[in-house]
């Protein structure tokens, strides 16, 4: 069997689609208005970037940490066995969120909810046993900062200028944080590093046995070929692109290598692979520009 190119074998990872063109981001050209977040700007422009395949890794670092988060992992996720269909679910919702309307916004989301509704259980502490659930506040709060703060990290070290700033990309986050039920989102860069830290300070977080298995599968993510070295890269900077305390809690260490700049070479041959056809944000673009033609349409007729 001929491999596949590369641009289809992420597509495939990512969207679960060698042309990346499932029937979810197919929908990004239909709706009635132009969603949440402007064309070109602080979320348009992060999430667009391939900083993203390291975010997502460090974004799953972190959040591993949370025990009720774990808790959730190991009871109900099917990682182990699909672990690109469980990559590929997260990709759908942080697409649709970012490029759809408000209609496949809300409906995505929507769908999420309701895998998140049978989420719920115990894990054990130094006090006893203690109930967890997705819809839980603090746990649903945890999930949206900590996502957002590997997003925002990558993307500084790699990704380029944001528009707006650091503070416009936490601040236009902020309305998907709403739509999973975050109370009270951060909404500035500074508050959103003061949220992360005091989860450290009241010792929220914590290495287990749990987490290690977790930082073992993601360190060896059963993909293959050229696709397994990339990874093994990506990988790397993910954990050297953490903040020191939480790679002391992982209990993982920086390379010596120079794995900032080799992530560089590995992101931009991955952005020439996509960038030969259509990406999701394509899809979104056709959908404002028949908004806008229709607009015009009616102001001129």
């Amino acid at each position: 069997m001929t491999p596949l190119p590369l641009r289809a074998r992420l597509l495939t990872a990512l969207a679960g689609d060698p042309d990346g063109t499932p029937a979810w981001v197919r929908a990004l050209a239909e709706g009635d208005d132009s969603g949440y977040f402007a064309e070109g700007g602080a979320v348009w422009t992060v999430h667009a970037g391939t900083a993203t395949f390291v975010a997502g890794i460090r974004a799953l670092l972190i959040q591993a940490l949370h025990p009720g988060a774990m808790a959730g992992v190991h009871d109900f996720s099917r990682y182990r066995e699909d672990p690109i269909g469980r990559l590929t679910g997260t990709v759908r919702w942080i697409i649709c969120v970012t490029y759809g309307s408000t209609e496949q916004a809300h409906a995505e989301t929507a769908r999420v909810g309701r895998l998140h509704q049978r989420v719920a259980g115990t894990y054990s502490t130094d006090t006893g046993p203690r109930t967890y659930s997705a819809s839980d506040a603090a746990l649903v709060e945890w999930v949206h900062v900590a996502f957002t703060e590997a997003f925002l990290g990558a993307h500084q070290l790699w990704g380029g200028s944001i528009p707006g700033g650091a503070d416009a990309y936490v601040r236009e986050w902020a309305q998907a944080g709403r739509l999973m039920h975050v109370s009270d989102p951060p909404e500035t860069e500074a508050d959103l590093r003061a949220r992360m830290d005091a989860y450290l300070e009241r010792g929220d977080l914590r290495h287990d046995d749990r987490v290690a298995e977790v930082v073992r599968f993601l360190r060896n993510v059963p993909f293959t070929g050229s696709m397994r070295l990339a990874y093994r890269v990506l990988f790397a900077a993910a954990v050297a692109s953490l903040p020191r305390a939480y790679r002391k809690l992982l209990g993982l260490r920086r390379t010596p290598l120079p794995v900032i700049t080799a992530t560089r070479i590995v992101l931009a041959i991955s952005s020439r692979a996509l960038g030969s056809g259509p990406r999701a944000h394509d899809f979104a673009r056709d959908r404002i520009q028949r908004l806008q033609n229709a607009s015009q349409g009616g102001v001129g007729g």
